[in-house]
């Protein structure tokens, strides 16, 4: 592995820019996606499949991505997933009826499988001891992407002409897409020799012999299962939030926009300046299980909100939580994994995490439309009460590690 030295600063701030860019327009859609389904007459549970389309095709992409990163280099990964992404949002955006929606957010999802690529270029300009901390800092870029590109998408958004409305913000994702490509062309070197790859089993299928090892790590394992819980309530109150909203206090596109912008504001701010710093004073596992606490503590302030206020400041709260949860998890699977295995693990991590959110959608939107539409922020905060029970038992397993 030809990684660049610990201190190579531009490396680093090429690669966050990617990802601002990247998540720039992914978060520019997010939150226009359940209006977008209503320009088509779609219900609720349809709304809702069109995340866990995108979750199905991430799920697939990330283990495919990752490995042929290790074994072809980040930099050619990395710029065909970013320009396919960029074009699937001019799909979109042509897209002539909610079946025809579903199948191009399925392909976006494949392309958009590239996040452990983009964690594994991190990890080899990065010594193990500082992962958790540039972890932290890769997290702010994402959250300052969500940040711009929700209250963009918000702006641009005319619900009130259908379909054709939502060209516009789709076309402007598609530019962040594209230029995030360009970044990668031009400024991006390659960090790994191609040609390496990890060494499995002979004959055994490469996908199934690597999550027989990560299963086998007993910290690997319970991350897993750590991400699985929060992340599939997680993302069944994403699926379901504008709709929430909309219901509960009469949002459209441009408030939900705003509030998603609160949301990367936050996470840019803690974890660009609070990830790193907390786990060097309490430690990875102190921190987590911290995390998992205000994340069930602010979905259960937003479960019992009753206004707008309270339910902002509940996602504030499980904003701060996310911020510090999930850079741990991610800094002790990289810790627990050999350097040349780092993309091919990180990607069956994100697969995890992307069958999470397959499962979380299609669940929240059965709640929302069979129980109440506040159900889903309650089931999230009860799955954070098993999580916290495993993140003791990676506590104690990180410290024998170091021991």
């Amino acid at each position: 592995m030809s990684a660049p030295a610990p201190g190579d600063r531009r490396a680093l701030i090429v690669l966050l820019s990617v990802i601002f860019l990247n998540m720039a327009g992914f978060g520019l859609v997010i939150p226009l996606l359940p209006f977008f389904g209503q320009a088509f007459d779609a219900p609720a549970w349809q709304i809702t499949l069109m995340f866990s389309a995108f979750s199905v095709g991430q799920f697939l992409g990330e283990p495919v991505w990752g490995r042929l990163s290790d074994r072809f280099g980040r930099r050619p990964v990395l710029i065909l997933t970013t320009l396919g992404g960029a074009l699937a949002y001019v799909a979109l955006a042509f897209a002539p009826g909610i079946w025809a929606a579903l199948a191009v957010r399925l392909v976006s999802g494949f392309l958009s499988g590239n996040i452990s690529t983009l964690q594994g270029y991190l990890a080899d300009i990065t010594p193990p001891h500082q992962r958790a901390g540039r972890m932290g800092v890769m997290g702010s870029a994402f959250s300052l992407g969500f940040m711009v590109g929700p209250a963009l998408g918000g702006l641009l958004a005319r619900p009130d002409l259908g379909p054709t409305g939502f060209q516009i913000p789709l076309f402007a994702a598609a530019l962040f897409g594209l230029a995030a490509a360009l970044g990668v062309y031009l400024f991006m070197r390659e960090t790994l020799t191609p040609g390496r790859s990890p060494t499995v089993t002979p004959g055994d299928p490469p996908r199934k012999s690597a999550l027989r090892q990560a299963l086998a790590d007993p910290v690997i394992a319970r991350v897993f299962l750590i991400s699985f819980i929060t992340i599939a309530g997680f993302a069944g109150i994403e699926a379901t939030y504008g709709l929430w909203t909309e219901a509960r206090f009469g949002w459209g596109p441009r408030e939900i926009g705003w509030a998603f912008m609160l949301a990367g504001l936050v996470g840019a701010i803690c974890q660009a300046s609070a990830t790193g710093w907390l786990v060097r004073r309490y430690g990875e596992g102190r921190v987590l299980t911290a995390g998992l606490v205000f994340i069930g503590l602010g979905t259960l302030a937003q479960f019992t909100a009753a206004s707008w206020h309270m339910a902002a400041l509940g996602l504030a709260i499980v904003v701060f939580g996310q911020s510090i949860t999930f850079p741990n998890l991610v800094a002790m699977i990289s810790m627990a994994t050999p350097p040349e295995r780092q993309g091919e693990v990180l990607g069956l991590n994100m697969s995890n995490s992307a069958l999470a959110r397959i499962g979380g959608p299609i669940l929240a939107g059965q709640l929302f439309s069979a129980v109440a539409p506040g159900a889903p922020f309650l089931l999230t905060a009860l799955l954070i009460l098993p999580a916290l029970v495993l993140a003791r038992q990676v506590t104690l397993r990180m410290r024998g590690l170091r021991n």
